[in-house]
């Protein structure tokens, strides 16, 4: 049995209700990374809280020193937890989290968070480059409408392409249900 970490990229504030992005079932896929972190707790294994910083100029979410930033209290760390902040959808870009990561022992990752088609992407996409096994929960994962060439594309179906694109080649996507149980 692999070595588990998981990954909470990006569950901020600012992504909820009255957020400066709030995105479509937000709330259903922080209550499932939460069942997630529980789990995690219970068993001793590693958990990595990702927070996004928008350091750049005309940054409009995410900015440092608000509340939206923070990360939301459905995952709120504990003591000893570690919190990698990052500036870029890709969690390991210009981070220490791959030195996190091995520190900790972990070979295969469970992913959840914001938005299906940045952050996710980038971090599982990475992830899997560098050799870790990945589990992505689609459940505990949320984004939000996209513009394209004059058509809004659902949230639903970005989240949808963007599962299944990764399922087919850089992680095991899987339900919350399905991995508490053990069946994922």
């Amino acid at each position: 049995m692999m070595n588990k970490g998981l990954i909470l990229v990006d569950i901020q504030n600012d992504y909820f209700i009255d957020g400066k992005m709030e995105l479509a079932g937000m709330d259903a896929a922080a209550a499932n990374a939460g069942k997630l972190l529980g789990l995690f707790r219970t068993n001793a294994w590693p958990t990595f809280h990702i927070q996004h910083i928008a350091n750049y100029e005309g940054a409009a979410f995410f900015l440092p020193d608000t509340k939206g930033a923070e990360l939301n209290p459905a995952i709120a760390p504990l003591a000893g937890e570690t919190i990698i902040q990052k500036h870029f959808p890709n969690s390991f870009r210009e981070t220490v989290f791959l030195d996190a990561l091995k520190s900790a022992g972990v070979e295969q990752v469970v992913i959840c968070g914001a938005m299906s088609h940045m952050c996710i992407d980038a971090t599982t996409r990475a992830a899997a480059d560098l050799g870790f096994g990945c589990v992505l929960i689609h459940d505990a994962c949320a984004t939000r409408n996209l513009e394209f060439e004059g058509k809004t594309i659902k949230a639903a179906d970005v989240h949808a392409s963007f599962m299944a694109a990764l399922g087919s080649a850089y992680a095991q996507v899987a339900s919350c249900s399905d991995f508490l149980s053990g069946a994922a």
